[in-house]
């Protein structure tokens, strides 16, 4: 009986801090919220077509990077980040399906994870994916994406 009070402690605790870790990013999966925040505060919206649950490069990138305190901290500075998510086994509302089905069409994703990167106004900027280095690589290449594009307005 003992055995089994820890190891459901263990549990919950474990549950508690994957919870507060997905409530720590900060991702919408609504495009009209996060359009609205981007083009209120001045940032670049980052929308990340994922199979979240199947997909590997996915699931590596969200590890490697996503849920990394450095690229947080840039994204806050910087982003509106946008879950376009195509689970396997998670439970989606049909709108939200329909949006992410939409958007994939519109920007011709064509595979997972691919990442595309939108000016505050909502015009598109670049079309990258999974980039090995962690995250302080990842945030100096999306950097250099977005000072590209300023340079060139």
């Amino acid at each position: 009986m003992r055995k089994y009070v820890i190891t459901s402690i263990v549990f919950i605790v474990i549950a508690m801090l994957y919870c507060s870790k997905t409530e720590a990013t900060n991702w919408e999966t609504d495009l009209k919220k996060a359009s609205s925040a981007a083009k209120e505060s001045g940032k670049y919206m980052l929308l990340d077509f994922s199979g979240s649950d199947w997909c590997g490069w996915c699931i590596r990138l969200e590890k490697e990077v996503f849920s990394q305190k450095a690229f947080k901290d840039f994204a806050e500075e910087n982003l509106v980040c946008v879950l376009v998510d195509f689970p396997s086994a998670k439970v989606q509302p049909k709108e939200l399906k329909q949006q992410n089905m939409d958007l994939a069409e519109e920007y011709d994703v064509k595979g997972y994870p691919t990442i595309i990167i939108l000016s505050p106004d909502g015009k598109p900027v670049a079309k990258t994916g999974y980039l090995q280095g962690g995250p302080w690589e990842y945030a100096r290449h999306l950097k250099k994406i977005i000072e590209d594009y300023k340079a060139k307005q």
